[in-house]
Order: C-alpha cells, then sequence, then structure tokens
C-alpha cells in the first residue's frame, strides 16, 4: 500500500515537472514583438569644438532624438551646417543650435563672434600678466594700467582703467625676436572691448604696462578706484597747507575809506615727527 502512494506521489511530481518545462519552452520559442519609438535624426558634435571653429564633415556626426523632443532650432543633415563658424564652444554629443553657430555669410573664425558695436583687442601677456595661465576664453577680467603721466618717477601711477571685459581667446603664437632675428613665443589675450574701451586699452599697453586681474563671473560690481602711486604706496604723506579755522570761517569785508585790507596769513600744519631715544638721549626728526 506504501509503495502504491510513493509511487503516484512521483508520477505526479514528474508530470508536473514535465509540463512546467514544456510551458517555460514554448514561451521562449515564442518571437517577441518590440515597438520602436519613432525618432528624428539630429547633427550633434563629433568632437570638442572651440570658439570660432569652421564645422568641417568629420567635427560632425547624426543621432536619432525621439521625435518631437529634440531641442529647437536644431539641424537634420550634416550639409546643412558645414563651413558655418561656432560663436559658442561646444562639447562632444552637443547638439548643433542654430544660435550657436554664426550665418553662412560670416564665414569662421573671430569676426562672427564679436556682437554688433563691440570690438576685439589682443594684447600680450606674460605669465604674470595672464594669471599665471588661468585666464581662459570666457572668463571676466579687470585691467590694471601702470603708467608715468610725467618724467617724475614719483608720479608712476597704477589704475583699474576696464572692468568686468569678456575674455575671447587666449593663447600663444610665433613672432620674430627684434635682435636675434629667431622666432620667440608669445601669449596673447584677446578682449572683447566697447570702441572707447579699445583707446584706453591700446594706449594703457603702448605707453605703459597693463595687468589682467582675474574675477568671479558672477561678480559683476566694478568699484571706482583713485589709484595709486609709489609714494602712496609706501605710506608717505606729502604735508597738507591748511589755513586757521578763524581765517577759513571768517568773511571777508570791504575795507572802510582809507583803510588797507588786512588777511590773515594761513597757517600750517606742523610736520609730523618721531622720537628718537639713544641711551639717555632724546632726540625728535622731522618726517619729510
Amino acid at each position: 500500500m506504501r509503495s502504491r502512494i510513493f509511487a503516484v506521489l512521483a508520477i505526479a511530481i514528474l508530470a508536473g515537472a514535465g509540463l512546467a518545462y514544456g510551458t517555460y519552452s514554448a514561451i521562449q520559442s515564442k518571437p517577441g514583438t518590440q515597438v520602436a519609438a519613432p525618432t528624428q535624426p539630429v547633427v550633434v558634435a563629433a568632437a570638442d569644438l572651440q570658439l570660432g571653429a569652421e564645422l568641417k564633415k568629420e567635427d560632425l556626426t547624426v543621432v536619432g532624438f525621439p521625435a518631437g523632443k529634440a531641442p529647437e532650432g536644431t539641424f537634420s543633415q550634416v550639409s546643412d551646417v558645414i563651413g558655418r563658424g561656432v560663436i559658442v564652444p561646444l562639447v562632444r554629443n552637443e547638439p548643433l543650435l542654430a544660435s550657436k553657430l554664426a550665418s553662412k555669410e560670416a564665414g569662421s573664425g573671430l569676426p562672427p563672434v564679436i556682437p554688433e558695436g563691440m570690438r576685439a583687442v589682443s594684447v600680450r601677456v606674460n605669465e604674470v600678466v595672464g594669471v599665471a595661465g588661468y585666464v581662459l576664453p570666457g572668463n571676466r577680467v579687470d585691467v590694471v594700467a601702470t603708467a608715468n603721466p610725467t618724467d617724475s618717477r614719483s608720479d608712476i601711477t597704477s589704475r583699474v582703467i576696464l572692468s568686468n571685459v569678456q575674455v575671447l581667446t587666449a593663447g600663444t603664437r610665433l613672432e620674430q625676436d627684434q635682435e636675434k632675428g629667431k622666432p620667440l613665443q608669445v601669449t596673447v589675450v584677446t578682449l572683447l572691448v566697447n570702441p572707447e574701451q579699445s583707446e584706453r586699452l591700446a594706449l594703457a599697453s603702448t605707453e605703459g604696462k597693463i595687468q589682467l586681474a582675474l574675477r568671479n563671473p558672477m561678480d559683476q560690481g566694478a568699484p571706482p578706484t583713485p589709484g595709486i602711486k609709489t609714494a602712496g604706496l609706501m605710506g608717505a604723506v606729502t604735508p597738507r597747507v591748511q589755513l586757521a579755522p578763524s581765517a577759513a570761517a571768517r568773511p571777508r569785508t570791504r575795507a572802510a575809506a582809507g583803510q588797507p585790507v588786512t588777511q590773515t596769513a594761513p597757517v600750517f600744519a606742523p610736520l609730523p615727527t618721531v622720537e628718537i631715544i639713544r641711551g639717555d638721549k632724546r632726540a625728535s626728526e622731522v618726517i619729510r
């Protein structure tokens, strides 16, 4: 009796396993149906593209975007953008938009990047002037000029002449050394300025020295600065001539007939002095 029960149970288990395996095999062998979502072609950058670059066929590729999800202003054919200039730096796989490219008539290079009414002015810099290479395209800088309006060294003045200026390009180029006649590598930074600022920049770079001050792009302030001379840098102060309070406050009156007009002589402010102690002796020296 017990053997019959075990035999029936074994037959039931084998029958269930066989039915499950047959069902699984039937499902796996049945070809699945996949629904493909509709797409649209979009031209994207095949590599990183710098400002002013001319688009070539190898710089572009076409990818499929979900239909209706592509950004506004994209292109569907590579031939529509070949030869146009890039006015905004692009990264790989970034869709090309009409607002990021120059018109077909403008061509490529730097000119299409310059907005109407503005000018691009290039100045030579070194590692110090160029903030140790941290000045890159798109940064904002202040231009500090150091010049001498007279022949006196005491009149050498440093002052911020331009504030919040955009850097268009920054790189190196080869120039001929005037003394040795050999190629010389120099660093050049191109700034975006208006015509009046271009005059100030040209004069400062010709008659004096300029320094670039890198600024935070979120900082839009341009506080006025009085500039500083060598004397002020070292803490020296030129004595000022002051009138006595009584003389400055007293109004002048017309003289009576036959009497001369008298004026109070100006009183000079005392010069600063310093006390010097040498052993048991004290002395006061006037600072001039």
